[in-house]
């Protein structure tokens, strides 16, 4: 046997420092089992609490099989494109590209774009409809379903791609991945000192409970609902904004500043009045193209007020930064950041003190039902719709929340989310490193009210609906989960 403390032995007395032993981890492992994990010595790769899952699974009713066992696993392959060097270009020169941190997002758009003259086959980087995505590099074990939103999309080479054996392990798969058990496993396969990765050979012997068609059939059902739910509500935001731009008369914005301007808003310099400084000296807050919207809002829009306008928004909200204070799961309010904002179910839910932060969580952190939220650091602009499952969890600092109208939310939504707002919010951002925004910055981006309210209470339904569809997705996934923990792995 080898010993995690056996190195200790060969220590002078002198540096040993004494530990408390609840913060003590440690383990014995057998030589065998660093012969079968490939020789690794990485303390990760035996680490307790992957043992402690690993002796669950093993000791529930179904009995385990390894993922590639050729008769009774439930991966058909595997794998993921070969590295290339990435060409970027232009939204109107390029093919749209997703980065692994946007997969798990509930519609993800495009940030970037690569172009056809990048030196690698592109058809073989896109994904294919009822396979599953896993993150490989920097965050492990972040996976998702393609389904008709991502169908085709073109993902890097830091996602692998599973192809299920049977349509019905797909759902099967990803709940199990997706549980505390197999989110815990697969990070203990990575290697990598400063960015972490996992290989798909890593996959191929994690056991998984060999359970009968019949559960693995009722959990796949579940999750396939849950991914058709997700599709449909990012079809009822694309139908609501297609409405919003033919209301106001908006091309895209790409043909906006291409066309109706006549490409003299893509220039690098310009005029400004000293009347027009409003205080702000940096160039981005002064772009041409901003004025240029206001000014088409101005003439098609039947009335054009601000988010700050007692019309549109009851209040704002941004928080003051604080040291926060984590406890364990079950101890606190469930918090998570502004990158899973996007998110349906953050991966990165922690949970901050009742005691420590109970008023500030109570008047400034918590986000409910219906409100609005805008990223205001870091990543600028990014917007969501809080749905049901969110409501009572505490957010960042780093997010701006604001509590539109009732008759207004889902219309203010689907003009906040669109690339028009998106140009008019980052115009306001400032900082040399990090940028950010202020609640002030957000009260002042217009909002474009409708002549036909028949029409923009259309599209404020629209949104509502979309957001009610996500908490149904968000239920069905849980009840998989469920039956993922109770009935599978449960002895």
């Amino acid at each position: 046997m080898v010993s995690a403390l056996a190195v200790a032995q060969y220590m002078p007395e002198a540096n040993i420092v004494e530990l408390p032993q609840e913060d003590i981890k440690w383990c014995t492992v057998a030589l065998s089992e660093v012969l079968n994990t490939g020789k690794r010595l990485e303390a990760s790769v035996f680490e307790v609490e992957g043992r402690h899952i690993r002796e669950s699974i093993e000791n529930c009713r179904w009995g385990t099989v390894a993922l590639s066992d050729p008769e009774a696993g439930i991966i058909s392959r595997a794998y993921y494109p070969g590295r290339f060097k990435r060409i970027y270009c232009s939204a109107e020169n390029g093919v749209p590209f997703y980065l692994p941190s946007q997969m798990t997002d509930i519609y993800p758009k495009p940030e970037k774009y690569i172009s056809p003259l990048t030196k690698c086959d592109i058809s073989n980087l896109r994904v294919k409809y009822g396979d599953l995505l896993l993150t490989r590099s920097g965050t492990i074990g972040n996976v998702t379903v393609v389904s008709r939103t991502l169908e085709n999309a073109v993902f890097s080479d830091d996602v692998i791609r599973i192809t299920p054996k049977n349509p019905i392990d797909l759902g099967y798969l990803y709940t199990y991945f997706r549980s505390v058990y197999g989110n815990t496993i697969l990070p203990t396969n990575k290697y990598g000192s400063v960015i972490q990765h996992i290989e798909p050979e890593h996959l191929l012997n994690i056991r998984v409970p060999n359970v009968p068609d019949e559960i693995k059939s009722k959990i796949n059902n579940l999750i396939a609902r849950s991914y058709d739910f997700r599709d449909t509500s990012n079809e009822l935001i694309d139908q609501a904004t297609a409405m919003l731009m033919e209301a106001l008369s908006l091309s895209p914005l790409s043909e906006l500043k291409q066309t109706q301007f006549n490409n003299k808003y893509e220039t690098n310099n310009y005029n400004i009045k000293l009347s027009e400084l409003d205080g702000r000296l940096d160039c981005s807050y002064h772009v041409p193209i901003v004025q240029a919207i206001t000014k088409h809002l101005s003439q098609y829009a039947n009335e054009v007020l601000t988010v700050g306008d007692a019309q549109i928004c009851k209040k704002i909200i941004l928080p003051g930064r604080f040291k926060r204070v984590y406890v364990g799961e079950g101890q606190g309010y469930v918090f998570f950041s502004g990158k899973s904002i996007m998110e349906l179910d953050p991966y990165d839910k922690k949970y901050l003190s009742f005691s420590q932060h109970e008023c500030r969580i109570k008047e400034q952190l918590t986000i409910h039902k219906n409100m609005i939220l805008v990223t205001c650091s870091g990543t600028i602009g990014k917007v969501a719709f809080v749905p049901q499952n969110w409501d009572g969890w505490a957010m960042t600092h780093d997010i701006i929340r604001f509590v539109p109208n009732e008759d207004l939310m889902g219309y203010l939504y689907i003009w906040l989310q669109s690339a028009y707002a998106n140009c008019l919010i980052s115009a306001k951002t400032y900082g040399s490193v990090v940028p950010h925004i202020e609640k002030t910055h957000i009260a002042d981006v217009v909002v474009p009210l409708l002549a036909d309210k028949y029409v923009q209470k259309k599209i404020n339904n629209l949104a509502i609906e979309a957001n009610e569809l996500r908490f149904g997705a968000y239920k069905l996934e849980q009840e998989a989960l469920r039956i993922m923990n109770e009935e599978v792995i449960m002895p």
